[in-house]
């Protein structure tokens, strides 16, 4: 009797370990590839091997091999037609029954005789619990019977009704580590761990706990990377899962502090706001909703590259906020809608709260002179910004306007070019941080400012076609003016050389009319 299991690379699996599992875009050479690259712990006594490694020769497995070469082909096949990642199942090999495959992995795990009588009696959740207990020795086997040794557990595990009850307790042992591959033990639990989530199915609420343990194994040894390809299939998975709101956040919050620990900043915020917007109306002002809320806060007007605070605004916990934390939400606001004067009023009013609260002063600062000069390019409607008026504004010297400028054209709120002669900023494009009944005044402003523009250009271009009309019908006049002297003056003569012409050609005319001559005849004589 034998087995022999594989996975796919589910959520989080490493590229450096990927050869210790079969993939479906890997190439495909045979049956006899496909045995020697998948891990297998075998349990066989039958000496019915090749020559060539424990590869076995029986006529029915291989039939077996070359039935599932066809399918994976035609899997490939259709994957590239249509060009989307199918599901990719779990693949296990497996010649025996429940008893005869858990007694023999029970004697690999040296508790074999305690086993017996419980499969006799069919006490199969028994038979898990002294193999479950026992399993930890699994850490300790050799590296190339590590991931089909788990593949064998999880088997038997999955086999029984009560599978919650032991799949918990094989992922605490994979998160510890693996002592008989000290370099490649974080690659094998992984895969174990991976192994583990594409075994059950889709639909299975159990997946959920497997990936918690596979976020926590992430965070545990910064794997963060491996975990970034996957976390697109989040939503479909937690509607597959059919999972409550409480496990929605429990996961989101673990990804943000996973990312955060990874360095991933940017991620970590998206992942807390989707965590925040789980709370019911009922909830905003819970403790776990004021904690994620302040947390959201402080990473967004801390972050060098977050100047969009509207979307964090509108969520409900946030805006709860002004009653529970009311300093905090004043904070933001100046944020999301204010300029430097008010953060320095907000410090005056609020003397210490920055360093008691353990915010960075000096990258407030930044943000709000960013902010700042966002909103002058925003509200000008010349399109043009002094830089006497930028300094003021942003409360430093004019000789360093330039470097803000700078800053603020790589931060991307504010499109232009520095004009040295006329010392202005020249605003080609500008971000709106609020887009309310202020801004929309302003932006009428602009758009009549524009309208009378064009209406000064459209007068313009009349009065000048207008011009061009005149001077070409004067032009016109001119040219038939001198064509009428000219008739004038030559009329007389032209008219008495044709006159004569004409007196001529009537002579000539009136001799062309005369009686034929008549030919002579005898009678003329």
């Amino acid at each position: 009797m034998s087995i022999s299991a594989s996975a796919p690379p589910g959520p989080g699996a490493p590229a450096q370990d990927q050869s210790q599992n079969f993939q479906f875009e890997d190439s495909y050479e045979g049956p006899d590839t496909f045995l020697e690259t998948t891990p297998s712990l075998v349990f066989d006594n039958s000496e019915e091997n090749t020559d060539e490694g424990n590869v076995p020769t029986d006529e029915r497995v291989r039939k077996v091999l070359q039935h599932t070469k066809r399918k994976l082909q035609e899997f490939q096949h259709e994957r590239r037609r249509t060009g989307i990642m199918a599901h990719q199942s779990q693949l296990v090999f497996v010649d025996g029954t429940f008893a005869e495959l858990a007694q023999e992995m029970a004697d690999y795990l040296n508790t074999g005789e305690g086993v017996k009588p419980l499969l006799e009696k069919e006490q199969n959740d028994e038979v898990l619990k002294k193999i479950i207990i026992a399993s930890t020795a699994l850490n300790a086997v050799p590296e190339k019977e590590f991931t089909a040794a788990y593949n064998l557990l999880v088997y038997l595990v999955l086999q029984s009704k009560n599978a919650e009850m032991f799949l918990p307790r094989v992922c605490d042992n994979l998160m510890k580590p693996i002592t008989s591959s000290p370099v490649n033990g974080p690659g094998l639990a992984l895969n174990a761990l991976t192994n583990i989530f594409n075994m059950l199915p889709p639909d299975n609420e159990l997946r959920f706990n497997v990936f918690m343990a596979i976020l926590k194994f992430l965070k545990m040894h910064s794997m963060f990377e491996n975990l970034k390809p996957y976390l697109s299939n989040l939503e479909a998975w937690m509607k597959e899962w059919e999972i409550d709101d409480d496990d929605q956040r429990q996961l989101y919050e673990t990804v943000a502090e996973t990312a955060h620990e990874a360095g991933e900043e940017t991620m970590a915020y998206q992942f807390v706001v989707k965590a925040l917007r789980t709370f019911e109306d009922d909830d905003v002002k819970s403790e776990d909703a004021q904690r994620l809320s302040l947390r959201a806060l402080k990473s967004a007007i801390l972050s060098p590259t977050h100047f969009d605070f509207q979307e964090l605004l509108a969520v409900p916990s946030v805006q709860a906020l002004s009653d529970t934390h009311p300093v905090y939400f004043e904070l933001l606001t100046i944020c999301a809608e204010k300029d430097l004067e008010d953060y320095n009023q907000f410090k005056d009013e609020h003397e210490g709260f920055i360093e008691k609260e353990h915010l960075d002063d000096e990258k407030l600062q930044t943000k709000m002179r960013l902010l700042t000069f966002t909103s002058l390019a925003a509200r000008t409607t010349t399109r043009e910004i002094p830089y006497d008026e930028i300094a003021k504004a942003l409360q430093i010297p004019d000789s360093k306007v330039e470097l803000w400028a700078i800053d603020v054209i790589r931060s991307g709120q504010v499109e232009g070019r520095m004009s040295q002669q006329k010392r202005v900023f020249l605003v080609h494009r500008t971000t709106y941080r609020v887009f309310g009944e202020k801004q929309w005044r302003q932006l009428g402003d602009i758009i009549d400012s524009w309208k009378e523009s064009v209406n000064n250009v459209i007068t313009m271009l009349r009065k000048e076609q207008a011009n061009v009309e005149a001077q070409k019908k004067r032009d016109q006049e001119e040219i038939e003016r001198k064509m009428a002297n000219v008739g004038f003056g030559s009329g007389p003569s032209g008219g008495r050389r044709g006159g004569d012409r004409g007196g001529d050609r009537g002579d000539r005319g009136d001799r062309n009319d005369r009686a034929p001559r008549k030919e002579r005849t005898d009678d003329d004589d």
